[in-house]
């Protein structure tokens, strides 16, 4: 059920052996993500359970859901750039039906990221799940 742009990062990491390689492929990732404007990190935006600050700032248009997001950790940021590939595009249906932790095992990030960073990626998860489904 994933996208084709979470697919092209699956296909990626295959190609990348080493998890050092990984983890900066997933950096670079978060680097190559615009910014997100500072009139939008809001309390309202906030994703409480990261270790960082993280911000999420949803857009429902056409029945489909997108998201940018931000953060002052760069790792961080490139998981937001994950996530981002796995649900922009997404009907809200699909967002809610989406196995997140599933669809990261494919990447092998369960295992190589700290628990902090485990707990923040849930948090985000959480966050998009919540509010596609708010708007079913």
């Amino acid at each position: 059920m994933a996208s084709a742009a979470f697919e092209e990062i699956v296909e990626d990491f295959e190609f990348l052996e080493d998890w050092e390689d990984r983890y900066r492929h997933v950096i670079e990732q978060g680097k190559a993500m615009a910014p997100l404007e500072d009139a939008l990190k809001v309390p309202a935006t906030k994703v409480d359970g990261c270790a960082s600050q993280v911000w999420l700032h949803p857009v429902i248009e056409g029945g489909k859901f997108h998201f940018d997001g931000d953060s002052d950790a760069l790792i961080v940021r490139g998981l937001i750039a994950v996530l981002r590939c796995l649900y922009n595009g997404l009907t809200l249906a699909e967002v809610v039906a989406v196995d997140a932790r599933s669809e990261l095992e494919r990447l092998g990030l369960n295992e190589h990221l700290s628990a902090q960073r485990s707990n923040g990626v849930r948090a985000m998860i959480e966050r998009i799940r919540e509010t596609a489904a708010a708007q079913l």
